[in-house]
């Protein structure tokens, strides 16, 4: 039996990666990242596409500390192990806080790619300074009320409210209380 030999060619895929920056990295820092990702993407035979910096956002949870990133997405086209070089490129830079690809075509011819060489640009990261608020102990742990577009009432709400419910009429007394007071029942002992 003939062994039959089928060579497959491979096919591009087109992929979108968005890393995040410390929210501290200097411009320089920035710059480096940016052109080693162009570099990785060229020498792994692909594409770039698209280069947009989202600029400084808040994050919806610390990572490493940071309350801030900068956001940098990454549109490209390629084959095999691109995104595999990449990924490992992103873990060796210091700056890089997380980084997330995902795959938008299978089949993409890349001789039909036209790319605008304005949405390559590599732009230098000018990102104005940012004064870090400094946010008190209490807030942090939740111990300030936030205002009126809070969901929770504050306790003296709450009180206020109980009260009220009672009218003008005192407060039901406990057995307990009823007791000492004299109205309640004995226990058998005269006094």
């Amino acid at each position: 039996m003939a062994a039959a030999t089928t060579t497959q060619a491979l096919k591009s895929k087109e992929y979108e990666t968005i890393y995040i920056l410390r929210g501290d990295v200097d411009p320089d820092t920035a710059e480096k990242v940016q052109n080693r990702v162009a570099e990785v993407v060229s020498r792994e035979a692909g594409k770039l596409t698209k280069v947009e910096a989202w600029g400084r956002r808040r994050l919806a949870y610390p990572v490493a500390k940071n309350k801030k990133g900068v956001y940098v997405y990454v549109k490209y086209v390629g084959r095999g192990g691109l995104v595999n070089e990449l990924e490992r490129n992103l873990k060796l830079q210091d700056a890089v806080l997380k980084f997330q690809t995902v795959l938008v075509k299978e089949d993409v011819d890349e001789a039909a790619i036209t790319i605008d060489p304005e949405e390559v640009k590599l732009a230098r990261l000018e990102l104005p300074a940012e004064e870090e608020e400094k946010e008190s102990r209490e807030r942090a742990l939740g111990l300030v009320d936030l205002g009126p577009e809070a969901s929770h009432r504050g306790r003296e709400d709450r009180d206020t409210e109980r009260d009220e419910d009672f009218g003008d009429e005192e407060a039901p007394e406990s057995g307990a209380a009823k007791g000492a007071a004299g109205g309640g029942e004995s226990n058998g002992e005269e006094a």
